[in-house]
């Protein structure tokens, strides 16, 4: 008898994806793992439990291959999902107290994924997990941070790993070519942040500028082709929209902004991995929304991610390949 596999069935993997513990044995284009950390939060805790809530809420996409969208009247990540193209890598390994041990377990997982050309997508955590991802890549690459807060506080002895510093990590990096942060709106901004953001070299486009702005103007400033990599915190939506969000703002982008500015992305720019992070279900309301949000979010952009001509022709090349290692296998059988 065929299973039903309700969304309240089964292990939470994310989409319903294959488990592959072991990164050396990774297969897919897409590695899912989640960081469920939040030692970053000088606030209220509890988006530790994010990358769980997210896919739990995932399943509620994975009863079918693919995911249709009605206005376009196209199946998403049909390839994807039907192939085991996507797999799910669990979680970073973390050490209560120990921010230095906790972020090299999350590098070491995201050099996993990306050593076997795979795409990382990561479930966050706090924002302050990022730069442990990013510095996982040698490649360079453009990073594109929707938000509403800039994150780039001061490092000092005192205070070097919350979720206000990770930008100020990354921008550092060498391999990090530049940083363009979407969104950025709060009161709390400082205007020395402001100011060492642009000293280095760094573009702001805040609310009220991308609202003046069509969609495709956030990737357009960067040429065609672009290796990227594009970290969503969830509070870059409106607070109304976010309950389970400990550092929502007022005054955000609708899911339609959001949603049209990543496609945007998805199509001009090449994605090498991406985030979403500050789900706190500990604050959500019953039914999950913020939650469910996330990975709405999370699915539809990796959806137009491999909707692009480059990935399909890797996709084609990966899938001939699994073809030719098949063929190979039955002819050394005997017969």
């Amino acid at each position: 008898m065929q299973r039903i596999d309700r969304p309240f069935v089964g292990i939470p993997s994310f989409l319903r994806s294959k488990l592959v513990l072991d990164p050396t044995m990774l297969d897919a284009m897409v590695g899912v793992f989640g960081v469920p950390f939040d030692e970053g939060s000088p606030f209220l805790p509890g988006s530790r439990m994010g990358p769980r809530a997210i896919r739990e809420h995932s399943l509620r996409f994975a009863g079918r291959h693919g995911v249709y969208d009605v206005d376009t009247e196209r199946d998403y990540l049909a390839e994807e999902m039907a192939q085991g193209l996507i797999a799910d890598l669990g979680d970073a390994d973390i050490h209560p107290s120990n921010p230095e041990r906790s972020f090299g377990s999350v590098t070491t997982l995201a050099q996993g994924v990306v050593s076997r050309g795979a795409l990382p997508l990561v479930l966050g955590g706090d924002h302050s997990i990022t730069f442990a991802v990013i510095r996982a890549f040698a490649e360079p690459l453009h990073v594109l941070q929707f938000d509403a807060h800039t994150d780039y506080a001061p490092v000092t002895d005192a205070l070097r790993f919350t979720n206000g510093h990770a930008f100020r990590h990354i921008a550092a990096m060498t391999h990090v070519k530049g940083l363009t942060q979407i969104g950025i709106r709060s009161l709390r901004t400082s205007p020395e942040q402001m100011r060492d953001i642009r000293n280095d070299g760094n573009r702001i486009i805040t609310m009220g500028a991308f609202r003046r702005m069509k969609p495709e103007e956030v990737a357009s400033s960067l040429p065609q082709g672009t290796r990227c990599y594009v970290s969503i915190d969830i509070d870059v939506l409106d607070m109304s929209l976010v309950p389970g969000c400990v550092s929502a703002e007022p005054n955000g982008m609708s899911y339609a902004e959001l949603r049209d500015a990543l496609r945007a992305i998805a199509a001009r720019l090449d994605v090498a991995g991406f985030d979403l992070v500050e789900v706190n279900p500990l604050l959500d309301v019953g039914t999950g929304a913020t939650a469910y949000l996330a990975a709405h979010a999370a699915i539809e952009f990796l959806g137009h991610i491999c909707d692009q001509p480059r990935w399909i022709e890797r996709r084609r090349t990966l899938l001939a390949s699994r073809v030719a290692t098949a063929e190979n296998d039955n002819d050394r059988r005997p017969a």
